[in-house]
């Protein structure tokens, strides 16, 4: 007898379908699992045999090969227990062979028959609504996959529950969606005393998604003003809070069966790997820089991280995406987030104070933030000194604009940029633009091109820089609310470059 259904296995964000096919023949009794499984799959017979005796299920004393096609692909990962069960259980007539047949399933098996949660419960749904299957996945999988509109899904306590509902003793409700968290977060800019040149700095990263890098002693503000910067940026779409979310679904960070919320703010720190970092490990799972994605990624003491790990960035932030090559595949995720690093002006970090600093002042810095190379640090927008506030001013009431306040105007710029770059592939905010498409929205009045010409030629800009000022500037100028970029919306972009176009 052969049967046969569907699960998946995960390529990047791609939940390729996989054919499981399951054949029950005479020969030498056996269980054999072919197909390119890894040590995961393989054990799955194990667990199988266990929990169909514990159901009281035997296997026949006959040969059980199951097939998993394509066979060139790679299968990893304990969520084929589900699909193999099943396959097995239509072989066996014990299961309808066409309503297994007409499932995706995902779920890893105790030796009970319980049914234990997967990563990947999201992606999963999505190739099962292309296919136009049902989706049998764990209890616990089931409000995260049934924010998939196409597909009805099934979500089963244990093996025994599935079969209830297979054979009509007990048929299975259709999963609902998990409950969307509240965000948590009242943070807000003006919990932040004094660097109102920072905040405005946050505002125009905000508003047009530009590199920011902060530099300053302990203590002056710096990973306060990081953590409020989601809070200016718009609400997820629902495109985007798909995608972000599949990328978290893959990785086992989805709370309560929802999908993000809000925008994703991810701190790694400074000791982390490369492969946490951007990706890789044994199944090519994504890092630090993928789970960002539509979000906020915050380095703190950026020139500790190792030099592999910061040049590993290059690439991405200009791309919007990484590809982690294996011998095997090329594994591709997304990544547009906005960067926001954070740096001591010295190992230290009291080079300001001049009764504070060491006798190697000021070269020490210098050394310091030399272990970031200018190619990196030419890809930062926006940089700026956040100095130590007094004392004094801690007791002062709170300053400034609240974060809702500035969220408005963040939401009003986005939506400028949202209509002219409207029909644009891959560009949605000014950051993306390049090229002949930069110099049509970005050419500043004659006062303005003049002024960046000399600053260009006396702070050796290079052509990057150079394209960098018109964006941010860009961004200034629709903040304001004016259609052309103009000297005073230069003379701004230029100085949040300038201060560390020196050390360049």
């Amino acid at each position: 007898m052969l049967a046969r259904t569907t699960t998946v296995a995960f390529e990047g964000l791609e939940a390729r379908a996989v054919d499981v096919q399951c054949a029950v023949s005479p020969g030498m009794p056996g269980f054999a699992i072919v197909g390119l499984p890894d040590k995961a799959v393989s054990e799955a017979r194990d667990r199988i045999r266990t929990a169909l005796s514990e159901l009281s299920i035997a296997l026949p004393s006959k040969k059980v090969t199951v097939n998993l096609s394509p066979a060139d692909l790679p299968k990893e990962g304990a969520h084929f227990d589900l699909p193999i069960a099943l396959s097995l259980l239509a072989a066996l007539e014990i299961v309808p062979a066409e309503a297994v047949a007409r499932a995706v399933s995902i779920g890893e098996m105790s030796l009970d028959g319980a049914l234990v949660a997967v990563a990947g419960a999201l992606p999963a749904a999505v190739t099962a609504g292309a296919l136009g299957a049902t989706l049998f996945c764990p209890e616990a999988c089931g409000p995260e996959a049934a924010w998939v509109d196409a597909t009805p899904v099934h979500a089963a306590p244990s093996l025994k529950a599935l079969i209830d509902h297979l054979t009509g003793v007990r048929p299975l409700d259709v999963a609902t969606r998990g409950r969307l968290a509240a965000d948590p977060s009242s943070a807000c800019l003006r919990d932040v005393r004094g660097q109102d040149r920072a905040k405005r700095a946050l505002e125009i990263a905000a508003a047009g998604r530009h590199h920011l890098f902060l530099v300053g002693p302990p203590g002056a503000g710096k990973s306060m003003l990081a953590a409020r910067l989601p809070g200016l940026l718009p609400p997820l779409s629902p495109m985007e809070s798909l995608d972000s979310s599949m990328i978290h679904s893959l990785a086992g960070t989805l709370e309560e069966g929802g999908i993000l919320s809000r925008r994703p703010f991810q701190e790694p720190h400074h000791t982390a790997s490369k492969a946490a970092i951007v990706g890789g490990g044994k199944k090519a799972g994504p890092g630090q820089i993928s789970l960002a994605h539509n979000g906020v990624l915050f380095m703190d003491e950026f020139p500790e991280f190792s030099r592999d790990v910061l040049e590993t960035l290059r690439q991405p932030i200009e791309t919007g995406e990484v590809v982690i090559a294996r011998a095997n595949a090329h594994v591709r995720y997304p990544c547009r987030f906005l960067l926001v690093a954070a740096a001591n002006p010295c190992r230290c970090g009291m080079l300001f104070d001049a009764n504070a600093a060491c006798t190697r002042a000021p070269s020490c810095g210098e050394d310091y933030m030399a272990r970031v190379s200018g190619p990196l640090m030419d890809r930062f927008d926006l940089r700026l000194e956040v100095p130590s506030v007094d004392v004094a001013d801690l007791a002062l009431p709170p300053s400034g604009d609240a974060s809702a306040t500035v969220a408005e105007r963040v939401a009003a710029a986005r939506a400028v940029q949202a209509a002219r770059y409207a029909g644009a592939e891959s560009v949605t905010v000014n950051a993306d633009v390049s090229g002949d498409a930069l110099m049509a929205v970005a050419e500043p009045d004659a006062e303005g091109r003049e002024l960046l010409t000399r600053a260009a030629t006396r702070f050796g800009l290079t052509a990057r820089g150079y394209h960098r000022v018109l964006k941010v500037a860009r961004t200034i100028a629709d903040l304001a609310g004016e259609p052309g970029v103009r000297r005073p919306h230069v003379a701004e972009a230029l100085s949040y470059r300038l201060i560390a176009a020196r050390d360049t």
